[in-house]
């Protein structure tokens, strides 16, 4: 193991790699690459990838948790979707109250209408009123 520890070099963004060495992964979290030699780097690559694939598959969840998780999600795309219409029909909905509203106020604030209803409940016709 230490031998290894011996043939490791870590270099960060912009520091110089030894000739023949080449990146065996990249530490996101140090944000540095892990580096050796030619073949040394194709077997640790590939071995470090191997003990994620077989650490991910051991840590993996049930089928019936990922069947759970994937009900949970299509459910909580639907109750998304659902809310996102709601607004749309509540806005769409508000918009046209305010549209109806607003002819009916103009309606009120034309103050001609206003005389020619008043004779029209009255029975009142506008030609006997000119005469």
């Amino acid at each position: 193991m230490k031998l290894l520890a011996k043939l490791r070099r870590e270099a960060g963004h912009g520091d110089q790699v030894p000739r023949g060495w080449y990146m065996a992964w990249y530490d996101r979290r140090r944000r540095i690459g892990v580096y050796y030699p030619s073949l040394l780097h194709r077997l640790l690559r590939l071995l470090r990838d191997v003990f994620y694939r077989v650490r991910m598959a051991v840590r993996g969840p049930q089928s019936e948790r990922t069947q759970v998780l994937e009900a949970q999600r299509a459910h909580h795309d639907r109750a998304r979707l659902a809310d996102e219409y709601a607004r749309g029909y509540l806005a769409g909905w508000r918009e046209c109250f305010h549209a109806c509203l607003s002819a009916v106020e103009e309606e009120f604030t034309d103050s001609r209408q206003i005389w020619t209803m008043g004779d029209l409940l009255t029975n009142d016709s506008p030609s006997q009123k000119d005469n």
